[in-house]
């Protein structure tokens, strides 16, 4: 299957393509994307993979699903576009960092900075229905981001995973903590950030982690 994603992913994720799972996933994408309102934008559905090369990932982040509100989701998980409200979730982890490393909250809520230094921005679920939550939980994508996260964790070395959440981090359960650093906290939701997210200093730890390693710390 020809699928439209940068190169280097297309090489590493070669033999997910013509696997069946992948198949009927293509099948139930295109057939919601015909009918109702899905988002990201098509043409967006891998946008963390497009912003951001194999060989320069440095740190990723795991979301879950991307959000169903209008004109919010980007293809990069927690962002969104410029000139959209940044929701609660990602003003908190705003907050997170300037608490952690004294960096300013940003005017607006494009993470595309972040990917363009190195930062996979991958959610579980790639696409939703308008309005409906893990609307596309259950059809392929997970499988599809776990089998991303086993091979990029198993053909690259010193990365840093930020798992916030318990969905997150049963999602990285398998990544090798001798060759990664994996870090978890609670999610950065209004509901659950004060129970350990705020105050995790995931952003210092992250790039102590990349210098030590002899890599660029992030601009966060």
């Amino acid at each position: 299957m020809n699928v439209k994603i940068e190169q280097s992913w297309k090489v590493l994720l070669d033999d997910e393509w013509d696997k069946p799972y992948f198949a009927e996933l293509v099948r139930f994408v295109k057939s919601e994307y015909a009918c109702k309102q899905i988002y990201p934008p098509a043409k967006k559905i891998f946008a963390a993979f497009d912003s951001c090369r194999v060989d320069d990932v440095k740190v990723v982040i795991i979301g879950q699903d991307p959000y169903h509100g209008p004109g919010q989701a980007n293809g990069l998980c927690f962002s969104v576009a410029h000139d959209v409200n940044m929701p609660p979730s990602l003003i908190n982890i705003f907050k997170e960092i300037h608490d952690d490393i004294g960096s300013p909250i940003p005017h607006d809520g494009d993470l595309q900075r972040w990917a363009e230094q190195g930062v996979l921005l991958l959610n579980a679920t790639l696409t939703v229905e308008a309005h409906k939550a893990a609307s596309h939980q259950g059809h392929g994508w997970e499988i599809f981001t776990d089998s991303v996260i086993r091979k990029l964790a198993e053909s690259r070395e010193n990365l840093v995973f930020m798992l916030w959440g318990n969905y997150a981090i049963r999602k990285g359960e398998f990544i090798d903590r001798t060759r990664h650093m994996v870090l978890t906290s609670a999610h950065p939701s209004p509901l659950s950030a004060h129970r350990g997210f705020f105050g995790n200093h995931h952003f210092s730890q992250a790039n102590a982690y990349l210098e030590l390693h002899g890599k660029r710390p992030v601009k966060w």
